[in-house]
């Protein structure tokens, strides 16, 4: 729904130099702007802008900023350009190869590599504010950073929480976890194990401690596997890549196949499901808990039958605590249009803090940006949004997203490999043998 995965990239990640990097990014806008495209007759500049919003509250808000900004802004037009997440990169491909690609480009981090190494995105140094490159932090921009440039501004993020049954948990008498005290892999193991009656859902009485929805299981197992210490991508000095399945990555993954296989604890059902597929059951009172994207919490506040008392989780922590990786949507201008300065400008009023706070609400996610997400509105205990800021600091770029030849290594070795695992169809040796020795020689095609 939010991301395209398409990622052939190197990355430098070390955070002093990338401090560094956005430290000197300053706004260059001007009034005018050479060449003709997007110009008319009387000077008036039009910039088209897609969105990738889908949500009628997303929708509405970012038409608003457009209307706004064309209010206030005479001789530059902003024109709303409605998109999907669903075929963004190859449409934005077919775009950029025709030379009709809109001026401001709203996508996700991991979906950037390609267009930035293609020549096809503008390096946004020297073109973004100071407040705008200050105000969010470092971490957030490793995100969109590729070789020596920019090629994106990340506006929201989402983390990876658990949505759970609140009268079920109290009832049980389980420890509620916290931000502060959150619960522990193998302590969140022993709780889905209680809540499903300690001997699981699969002898009667069809209830589970937790669902997991893994349509799509290498995101989740990675990004989560950041808490447990898990890296899996290891970069060498001569810059190449190669996979190493060490202790700290088998937590994760390993905690899931025994809730499903060993505990009964968790619904093998759910493994093939994506997150919306498992409400029903969630409200039907199948699950005590479902992992899910934060900002699922707008379904679940418009699909919740009435009296359902739900609460958001913290995921559980591991020797990295609450770490984890995300991909957060971006904003990025297209390297062919002629009117760079202003499309960094409409980009600068978009994710002002009271906007980027309104975006965020709007998308039911967390704005990057260290002002917004001090704004009362993102801090209330009302349908998890607390919980959601305090996990803010702990997000971190996506373990992949420098990783060339992912893509192939994700859906011809990772995914497959992962979806037999976790069903109970083949062990943990057999999982690390595909995902090192198969996987490896993938990558190894990549980095000749």
């Amino acid at each position: 729904m939010r991301t395209g995965t398409r990622r052939r990239v190197r990355v430098r990640t070390g955070t002093r130099w990338l401090a560094a990097v956005v430290a000197g990014v300053l706004l260059a806008a001007g009034s005018g702007c050479s060449g003709d495209g997007g110009g008319s007759e009387d000077g008036r500049i039009t910039l088209r802008f897609q969105s990738l919003a889908w949500q009628e509250e997303s929708v509405d808000v970012n038409k608003e900023l457009v209307r706004e900004w064309n209010a206030t802004h005479r001789d530059v037009k902003v024109e709303y350009v409605q998109g999907s997440w669903d075929s963004v990169h190859d449409q934005l491909l077919t775009s950029f190869e025709g030379g009709e690609a809109p001026d401001i480009i709203h996508d996700a981090s991991d979906d950037l590599a390609d267009f930035a190494y293609g020549g096809y995105l503008a390096d946004l140094r020297g073109l973004l504010s100071e407040r705008l490159t200050s105000d969010i932090p470092a971490r957030s921009w490793e995100t969109t950073t590729f070789g020596d440039g920019v090629y994106g501004v990340p506006f929201l993020q989402e983390p990876r929480v658990l949505i759970a049954n609140a009268t079920w948990l109290k009832e049980s008498g389980v420890r509620i976890p916290t931000p502060e005290k959150p619960w522990s892999w193998s302590e969140f193991r022993k709780i889905t194990d209680e809540l499903s009656g300690g001997d699981g859902g699969g002898d009667g009485d069809g209830k589970y401690g937790v669902a997991w929805p893994l349509k799509e299981p290498v995101s989740a197992t990675l990004n989560l596997s950041l808490s447990t210490g898990g890296r899996l991508f290891h970069r060498g000095a001569d810059g190449k890549v190669q996979v190493r399945f060490e202790a700290a990555d088998e937590v994760v993954p390993r905690t899931i196949h025994d809730q499903v296989n060993t505990d009964d604890s968790a619904s093998g059902s759910t493994l093939g499901s994506g997150g919306s597929d498992t409400l029903p059951g969630f409200f039907g009172g199948k699950y005590a808990m479902v992992p899910l994207g934060f900002s699922y919490r707008q379904q679940i506040v418009q699909q919740a039958p009435k009296g359902f008392d739900w609460q958001v989780l913290p995921a559980p922590a591991g020797a990295d605590g609450l770490t984890q990786g995300v991909s957060p949507q971006t904003l990025s201008v297209a390297q062919d249009s002629p009117h760079k300065e202003e499309a960094a400008a409409f980009i600068d009023f978009l994710l002002r803090p009271r906007n980027m706070v309104r975006l965020a609400l709007g998308d039911w996610m967390l704005p990057t940006g260290t002002e917004a997400l001090r704004n009362p509105a993102l801090r209330t205990e009302k349908d998890g949004w607390a919980t959601g800021t305090a996990l803010a600091g702990r997000l971190r770029s996506a373990p992949a997203q420098s990783v060339r030849g992912y893509p192939e290594w994700k859906d011809k070795v990772a995914t497959p490999a992962l979806q037999e695992y976790y069903s109970g169809a083949i062990g943990l040796g057999e999982l690390r043998r595909r995902l090192v020795k198969d996987g490896n020689l993938v990558l190894a095609r990549y980095q000749r």
